[in-house]
Order: C-alpha cells, then sequence, then structure tokens
C-alpha cells in the first residue's frame, strides 16, 4: 500500500511542474562592448539561451532589422522573429514574446540608462521606457521602469 501512495505523490508532484523551456535567439554586438556582455548575461539568467554575434558594423544590422535611429542602442537581438534593441529587460521580453502581438515587431530601450539590465552602476537607476515599435517606426510604450 505505502508503494501505491509514493507512486501516486510522485505523479501528482510530476504533473503540477512543468519544465520551462528555454527561448533561444541571437545577439548581435560591437566586439568591444561590455554591458552587452552583461545584458547577455541577464538574459540566460531569465531562461533566455543567446547566440552572440560579434558585427564590425551594427548600423547595417540594425538597418537590416528594422532598427531606426531614434531608438537604437548598443546591442540588438533577434528572439522568436521579433527584434529587440538595446537594454531591454528580460521580463518584458518574455511578456511581449507571450503576447504574440501582430503588428508590434520589437521592443527598444532607446540609450543606454542607468539601472536598465547590463548598465548596473552602484545605485544609479535612470528612468527609462521600453517602447514596442511596428514596420512603419510608430512606437507605444510597453513598460516603465525606475519611474
Amino acid at each position: 500500500m505505502k508503494l501505491n501512495h509514493i507512486m501516486a505523490l510522485s505523479l501528482l508532484v510530476t504533473s503540477t511542474f512543468t519544465i520551462a523551456e528555454t527561448i533561444k535567439g541571437t545577439n548581435y554586438q560591437s566586439p568591444s562592448c561590455g554591458c552587452c556582455k552583461d545584458w547577455v548575461k541577464h538574459m540566460e539568467d531569465n531562461g533566455f539561451e543567446l547566440d552572440v554575434v560579434l558585427e564590425q558594423d551594427m548600423t547595417a544590422k540594425k538597418i537590416e532589422l528594422g532598427i531606426r535611429p531614434e531608438y537604437a542602442s548598443c546591442h540588438t537581438a533577434e528572439i522568436q522573429g521579433y527584434t529587440f534593441e538595446g537594454h531591454v529587460p528580460a521580463e518584458d521580453i518574455q511578456r511581449f514574446i507571450d503576447s504574440k502581438p501582430s503588428r508590434m515587431i520589437g521592443l527598444a530601450v532607446p540609450g543606454m540608462p542607468m539601472g536598465s539590465p547590463g548598465m548596473e552602476y552602484k545605485d544609479q537607476q535612470d528612468p527609462f521606457n521600453v517602447v514596442a515599435f511596428d514596420e512603419k517606426g510608430k512606437t507605444m510604450v510597453w513598460a516603465r521602469h525606475n519611474q
């Protein structure tokens, strides 16, 4: 009888936990950028697996992926068909991917705000917005941080 209880309990425990699937993508970055490495580590710490491609000409890659100059940053990632520019928090990328927006093609954190993932420095926490953007360059605020 005890063996049956143990088997039933193990089945219950196994069925209640789901194994999170790693989300894979590619991050394009300059060979000389240190904060890009820190952002990739932030992503990996949050369940993403990113291949890193070192690019000498990031401008060409950004143009190819639809990044406009006004929301450019130092690195650009492609994850599940979407483009993510700059120091976007993993939680915002996860929510974006989960929602599967049909009009928006990605998220961006323009510039390099202190306190964003990969840009941590002491206690400095600059306010920043994560914007969603479409192919025509129209944006909407997706998330606000350090406000």
